[in-house]
């Protein structure tokens, strides 16, 4: 999922009367149309990329930090060439046939779900394989007219659950990763999961990293520095080649991957990961209908995010009409879709827009010259792999935590918390992602909760048929192992 940050200034106005086209390439892109010009859209893909850049290290850690259900691992080198690979060119595919200053990438929540739900209980190809799937169907319903309706189907209060859960559900993974938080193990006989640092107490120049990290996070959302994530990733990895140097405390270190600078910092790309997938593998494991719902599960993480993304940088870029609808919003839909397809080809993980698009967007950027900028940036990070693998753990779980808050300080108002029937089905939603360690969970609990109490309030008209379907789906589903059927 994409981190929802602040950016500096308040967007940039377009003019009000559009200019003749200067040339080709103003032309095609209508910059002067929107009012902009050539260079606001190169300094917006640039600030674009500088925001978004974080995630070439995030994602290598989350899916390269879990085994597949042979105890397979990633290769972190690997992955980092697949995400910078996917993010550049859907991205790119963005500005060519979207025209819209929005840059995508693996996104945050999505491939958590990939490497906790989807790999222990299948192969890394089988799990992409699903990813595969995934976007293949947002892309049907898009191309029949149904991904709007669909949407529409959904209340707003399930939706942002749904985007709160998941951020309080990264959150915990930060704070496990990084050692902040631990499992008591079952030996302890205690009724008590989780613990502060590996005995109840921070200990260790690890956990000192992650802190430092996360205030330096937060201090810069604070102020508002752009591309806050990626320099705090930058000093904690600084700090950690810092005490590895000078602290003489192995016992200090536990936990900590020493970061080494690269002899070069440049190195070519590594494709292997590309086209690894297996479409149907993942069926034959966990059967036909648990993985429809982890298909399912994936398109929804995936459907939501990105409408609200597209739609709020539209809106601060003033690209949508007087009625509030984005012009040629299925052609940008398409493109989502087939960024999710394009990140499980390449085992990076469902890619889709990212809010931190806004960025440009107050750069001044208009158009989708600005994502051809950001594109080919990711394009030139192929080549700094050796940079993005340095990265220790706790300089990159920060970025997780920060992520968790931001998702739920701008989704939990929009909530009806004085609607029970919406708000008791929200918190279900919200509270078992991150105690059942399952996305799947949180929304199904969500979906059966809210047609029950509609019901039960003598409103079940209000519900639409295919919540009724899908909350079916997922009860038959929690029944099976009591039917005998798993």
């Amino acid at each position: 999922m994409p981190v929802v940050q602040p950016t500096t200034e308040s967007p940039e106005p377009a003019d009000t009367a559009p200019k003749p086209p200067n040339g080709a390439l103003d032309r095609f892109f209508r910059i002067s149309e929107r009012g902009s010009t050539v260079p606001r859209e190169i300094r917006g893909g640039i600030a674009t990329f500088f925001t978004m850049a974080y995630i070439l290290v995030l994602n290598p850690i989350i899916l390269g930090s879990a085994t597949d259900m042979t105890g397979a691992h990633l290769d972190s080198a690997q992955l980092v060439t697949a995400t910078a690979l996917t993010a550049g060119l859907t991205t790119l595919l963005m500005g060519v046939i979207g025209n819209v200053p929005i840059g995508l990438a693996a996104g945050l929540g999505v491939n958590t779900i990939v490497a906790l739900q989807l790999a222990p209980k299948m192969t890394w190809p089988d799990a992409m394989g699903m990813v595969v799937l995934a976007g293949f169907a947002i892309m049907l319903l898009v191309a029949t007219g149904l991904r709007e309706r669909v949407m529409n189907a959904v209340p707003l209060g399930l939706r942002k659950a749904i985007a709160i859960g998941i951020g309080l559900f990264i959150s915990l993974v930060g704070l496990v990763d990084s050692g902040f938080v631990s499992r008591i193990p079952d030996v302890a006989h205690t009724t008590v999961p989780l613990q502060l640092g590996g005995n109840g107490h921070l200990l260790g120049f690890p956990v000192l990293i992650f802190v430092i990290g996360l205030v330096l996070t937060l201090v810069l959302l604070i102020r508002k520095v752009p591309g806050a994530i990626l320099i705090s990733i930058a000093v904690s990895t600084a700090i950690a080649v810092v005490i590895d140097k000078v602290a003489d405390v192995p016992a200090l270190k536990w936990g900590l991957t020493v970061p080494t600078w690269p002899g070069n910092p440049v190195a070519a790309p590594d494709f292997g990961l590309v086209g690894k997938v297996s479409l149907f593998g993942g069926f034959e494991k966990v059967g036909v209908l648990t993985g429809a719902l982890f298909v399912f599960t994936v398109l929804m993480s995936c459907f939501f995010d990105a409408m609200g993304t597209i739609l709020g940088v539209a809106d601060e870029a003033h690209l949508l009409d007087e009625k509030g609808d984005l012009p040629g919003i299925n052609k940008i839909l398409m493109v989502d879709g087939i960024a999710t397809a394009a990140g499980g080809a390449t085992s990076s993980s469902a890619n889709t827009c990212f809010v931190e698009s806004t960025a440009g967007v107050g750069e001044g950027a208009r158009t989708g010259f600005a994502s051809i900028v950001t594109g080919l940036l990711f394009v030139v990070a192929l080549f700094l792999t050796p940079l993005a693998t340095m990265v220790p753990a706790q300089a990159a779980t920060p970025a997780l935590v920060t992520v968790g808050f931001l998702i739920l300080a701008n989704s939990v108002k929009e909530i009806d918390w004085a609607d029970y029937t919406i708000a008791v089905p929200a918190f279900l939603t919200i509270v078992m992602m991150p105690f059942t360690y399952s996305i799947t969970n949180g929304i199904g609990f969500g979906f059966i909760s809210f047609c029950i109490l509609r019901l039960a309030a003598g409103r079940g008209r209000s519900v639409p048929a295919p919540l009724y379907a899908v909350a079916a789906v997922f009860a038959f589903y929690y029944l099976m192992p009591a039917l005998g059927l798993l």
